[in-house]
């Protein structure tokens, strides 16, 4: 399984058109990999809370369509990262997006926990409700975004539904970098699963910076790859069967006991 991180900059100036047709020409560059990867939001820009409501767009919108033709010129699945996604009743929410290598939506997911410290994520977007995980060549696959990074128990769920590879898009600042290089590593330990998360980068609005650093990391924690702080793509090579070799040789999922122990302290 070979996986391309693709770190995207939105800056200021450039229009999510304009910057469609740049991010596609990064998306041909990852040609050969299996799965190819997207920050959160980089259409519009995460942190370009006035401009959601008019940038919002359907699942046959824009970027979603964009995305349909990248994944059919480099035949692979394309997981865009997130949109500012309008529904049929007005509603906007951070959606994540998967497409198959034919451009056919294979799975989306909204985010759970919307951001609210020096963000108007919380105030503008509709949290998701539910987690759901797809079959792919390379094994289940599910996806949280950013913030959800911090909820393990989100993490479980997708375990308890079966996956084994986590996607997670991202537009994590700077300033909190180490927290992001923690909570990738702990997540893909805890719960066993090959993480894939790819972190979007450059200064945006308000003058954030935003971290970079996206990552491959395996269920024994190592960093099987990490980009640095620029643009670009980077390749990352995985054993499509690592997560079952290690749950077999270490069965940490099947020895969980609380729920059992705690249905016995209520009797």
């Amino acid at each position: 399984m070979r996986i391309a991180l693709v770190q995207v900059a939105s800056p200021i100036e450039e229009t999510p058109g304009q910057r469609r047709e740049r991010v596609g020409r990064m998306v041909a560059e990852a040609r050969g990999a299996d799965l190819v990867v997207l920050p959160e939001l980089w259409a519009v820009g995460y942190f370009a809370f006035d401009d959601y409501a008019a940038r919002a767009e359907p699942l046959d919108g824009p970027t979603v369509e964009a995305a349909r033709t990248w994944a059919r010129d480099i035949g692979a699945y394309v997981h865009l990262g997130s949109i500012v996604e309008r529904d049929a009743r007005g509603r906007l929410s951070n959606t994540a997006v998967l497409l198959d290598p034919e451009g056919k939506v294979a799975h989306t997911y909204r985010k759970v926990h919307v951001f609210g410290y020096a963000s108007r994520e919380a105030e503008l977007l509709t949290p998701g409700a539910s987690l759901d995980v797809t079959d792919t060549p390379f094994g289940p696959l599910g996806a949280t975004t950013c913030y959800d990074l911090r909820f393990p128990e989100l993490w479980r769920g997708l375990v308890d539904r079966g996956a084994k590879t986590v996607v997670v898009p991202a537009a994590w600042p700077a300033a909190r970098r180490e927290h992001w290089r923690l909570f990738t590593s702990c997540r893909a330990v805890e719960e066993q699963v090959l993480l894939i998360a790819c972190n979007a980068v450059g200064f945006q609005h308000g003058g954030v910076e935003l971290g970079g650093h996206s990552r491959v990391v395996d269920p024994w924690g190592t960093v099987l790859a990490e980009a640095g702080t620029a643009e670009g793509v980077t390749f990352c090579d995985v054993d499509a069967a690592l997560v079952d070799t290690v749950r077999a040789e270490f069965p940490v999922l099947a020895d969980r006991n609380w729920p059992a122990a705690h249905a016995d302290s209520d009797q």
